[in-house]
This record gives C-alpha cells, sequence and structure tokens, in this order.
C-alpha cells in the first residue's frame, strides 16, 4: 500500500489527515517537527510527503529546499499544506519544489483527489491494480496472481508480502522493514517468521522450470529481481 508521511504540528488536523487516508488504503505516518521529518526521512522514504509550511524546529519550506537538494529525496512527491493563500506565497511553495500547495482550510474529498493525482503521476506501480514484472502479474482488486498465465494460489500473507515485493522492485528490504511494511506497526512478529513465509511464497511461485525472483541478500534481507525471466 502506499505510504504517506504527514508533517504537520497542529495534532486535531493532523489525526483528521491520518483517519482519512487510512479509509482509502494508505499506511499512514505522522510527526509534528520539521526536524524530526528530516531525520525519519533520511532512514526511509515515504511515497508522498505532506508538509506544513509553518513548523517547529525547521520549516517545511526549508525542508523541502533540503529534500530537493539530495539525491535520494529529489523526486519525492510532496504537498504543502499552509494557511498562506497570497499568490506571491503559492509560487514561492512551488518554486521551492512543492508538486502541489494546498491552502487551509481545504476540502478533504480534495486532498485525496490531488494524492491519488500526484501519486499516479509520480508512482504508478504503488496505486495501480495490477502489478507485472517477468512473467508474473499480480491484481490487487481480485487477489489473484498468474505466473506465465497459470494461476498461482497464495495464502494472504504470501499475497501481501508479493505485492510489497514488487511495489519497488531491486530494493533490498530488511526483515524489520518486510514487518512493518507487510504485517503492520503494531503487530509483533517474530523476524524468523518473514524468512518463513519467504520459503511459502517461493515455494509457491517457483514451480517447474522457472527462475527465482525473490533474491536473498545475506545479512541484509530480500529483494525482488524483476530481471528475471522464464528459464530455457
Amino acid at each position: 500500500m502506499p505510504k504517506v508521511l504527514i508533517v504537520e504540528d497542529e495534532e486535531p488536523l493532523s489525526l483528521l489527515l491520518r483517519y482519512n487516508l487510512e479509509a482509502e488504503g494508505y499506511s499512514v505516518e505522522a510527526c509534528a517537527r520539521g526536524d524530526e521529518a528530516e531525520i525519519r526521512l533520511r532512514e526511509s522514504q515515504p511515497d508522498l510527503l505532506l508538509l506544513d509550511w509553518m513548523l517547529p524546529g525547521l520549516s517545511g519550506i526549508e525542508l523541502c529546499r533540503r529534500l530537493r537538494a539530495r539525491a535520494e529525496t529529489e523526486r519525492l512527491p510532496v504537498i504543502m499544506l499552509t494557511a498562506r493563500g497570497e499568490e506571491a506565497e503559492r509560487i514561492r511553495g512551488l518554486a521551492t519544489g512543492a508538486d502541489d500547495y494546498v491552502v487551509k482550510p481545504f476540502s478533504i474529498p480534495e486532498l485525496m483527489a490531488r494524492v491519488r493525482a500526484i501519486l499516479r503521476r509520480a508512482r504508478p506501480e504503488v496505486v495501480s491494480t495490477m502489478l507485472r514484472s517477468g512473467d508474473i502479474e499480480l491484481d490487487r482488486e481480485t487477489h489473484r496472481v498468474r505466473r506465465n498465465g497459470k494461476e498461482i494460489h497464495l495464502g494472504p500473507t504470501e499475497f501481501r508480502l508479493l505485492e510489497f515485493l514488487m511495489t519497488s522492485p531491486g530494493r533490498v528490504f530488511s526483515r524489520e522493514q518486510l514487518l512493518d511494511g507487510v504485517w503492520g506497526h503494531d503487530v509483533y512478529v517474530d523476524e524468523r517468521t518473514v524468512d518463513v513465509h519467504v520459503g511459502r511464497l517461493r515455494k509457491a511461485i517457483n514451480r517447474g522450470k522457472v527462475k527465482d525472483p525473490i533474491r536473498t541478500v545475506r545479512g541484509a534481507g530480500y529483494a525482488f529481481n524483476d530481471q528475471f525471466a522464464v528459464a530455457v
């Protein structure tokens, strides 16, 4: 599921945004300070950032400027939230690198529409209903997986694990990151459980003379390799 980081120091608004984003199926984290957000963004990157202009610790406009200066975050989608509605301020926000600019108070349905629109442009793989890589197809709506045209039956956890890996092909995820992304922050599961479910997933999708699309990186975790093909 797409990940959104909310950086907003008005707690009621932050809670309202979280509620509506989670209701639409997004994974949401929130913090109230710009300097805290900068640290989080160095540790892990969301699919979209909802960023308030005026923040304690570090302003949203300065944080956006710093993100655009780093190669890792220069293309991170950013929607700026602000009470500043003057044209000059909107131009300043966009010139700093924000992808969109929403003036408070704003309509929640309109904001949700803007979130979807930006994700469709910037990260189509996280909002698309169909994921395809190599000879594997995963349909998010019907929860069906096919390889080389043949349907593969996966359990709910194996389906979420494959979906999570396919949205970021080539990226290596640690067991802790997979636990957070697949099981969620509020569920306690031992890290060894990840290995068990990866083994089950491999057993289900690697029947016959096919290459394993899941790469084990010793000491680091797992990655989905999209440079695979049916073995000849």
